[in-house]
């Protein structure tokens, strides 16, 4: 079944994922969801990022917070239940308008170097996938992000050139993604967690599969906080944020060991860790690719520990979410069972 869910004032949920909200659509495993994800960075250029439809949700929906980040959903998944895994295929994320913003925030991983809140207005070429930046404004009236939902009016600020003969390259993602928590309440959509969430791996794309473990009946999917660029670490706060229509396939797995969210591309499993530090986020992603690798492959402990060391690649995800997150890069051709020509 194909299934189409627009982001309206009635399917989005602002700033939160909760376990008790009601599902807007609910799917069979193996559906498809044509899904329209909406920037909360809409209002950096209002004139640029928004049409009627987020102009509508931007004037409509005011129950906002605590985080900044736009969702739409939840979708349920009939017969979704906890312990089983929500096995999610990105096969399409398309920009819905040319333009994209990015925000060096108070957040920053460089904030104190160059102290000013700055927005940088990209205009994209979708048939080229690049960017190339439109002008670039200082916003210092109020903390932009913190007041999620703010417009700011072209004539409000000056709007100065920025990057000249520079082009970026588009890699379109879902920067916030994930099932709901198994806590009870609102769980902000700032820090990532194991239910998936903020955790702006720019590599949640078109061909990527995502793997959240299942805390509760339905799964409970959102989609947002969408990018069309990013680069591991997103130091000045955001990505290039872009409002994405995307093409989700939604499947309940049963014969899969995650516990935590794990990314599946052509070459690669990519396991998150996250923590209050860096060093807590590369312990968790350490400790959780070595349990993998046991589970998933069948090697001992001793084999795993080793293996690690010599072919997984670890990558600082971003130091900017609240929790910071590292995760693992194991190459999947490792275990093809073949050696040599002769095999």
């Amino acid at each position: 079944m194909y299934h189409v869910l627009p982001a309206t004032p009635a399917t989005v949920h602002w700033g939160y994922f909760d376990p008790a909200l009601p599902a807007v659509l609910t799917v069979n495993s193996g559906d498809l969801v044509a899904v329209e994800a909406l920037t909360h960075h809409a209002g950096d250029a209002p004139d640029l990022l928004m049409d009627g439809e987020i102009r509508a949700v931007f004037d409509q929906v005011c129950d906002r917070g605590p985080g900044p980040h736009l969702l739409t959903g939840p979708v349920a998944v009939t017969g979704a239940r906890p312990g089983d895994v929500l096995q999610v295929d990105i096969l399409e994320a398309t920009p819905r308008l040319p333009y994209g913003s990015n925000l060096a925030a108070h957040w920053g991983y460089l904030y104190d170097l160059t102290g000013a809140e700055r927005v940088t207005v990209y205009e994209l070429d979708t048939a080229a996938l690049k960017g190339r930046a439109l002008f670039g404004y200082d916003w210092t009236t109020t903390a932009l992000a913190d007041q999620p939902g703010t417009v700011v009016e072209p004539t409000s600020v000056t709007r100065e050139p920025a990057l000249p003969g520079v082009t970026v390259a588009l890699r379109p993602h879902f920067g916030t993604m994930g099932v709901a928590p198994a806590t009870p309440g609102r769980v902000s959509s700032v820090p990532p967690g194991d239910h998936g969430g903020n955790i702006d791996n720019w590599r949640i794309g078109v061909g990527g599969r995502m793997y959240y473990p299942v805390n509760v009946a339905g799964a409970l999917l959102s989609i947002g906080d969408p990018h069309v660029s990013q680069g591991d670490g997103e130091i000045s706060g955001t990505a290039l944020e872009a409002s994405l229509n995307g093409l989700l396939r939604l499947t309940v797995r049963r014969d899969l060991p995650f516990t935590v969210p794990v990314l599946e591309t052509s070459t690669e499993l990519l396991v998150h860790g996250f923590g209050d530090s860096l060093d807590e986020a590369m312990r968790a992603a350490a400790v959780r690719a070595l349990d993998l690798l046991q589970q998933l492959y069948g090697l001992s402990r001793a084999d795993a520990y080793s293996y690690m060391s010599v072919a997984v690649d670890f990558t600082v995800t971003q130091v900017v979410d609240q929790r910071q997150g590292v995760h693992a890069r194991i190459d999947k051709r490792s275990f093809t069972g073949t050696w040599g020509s002769a095999a």
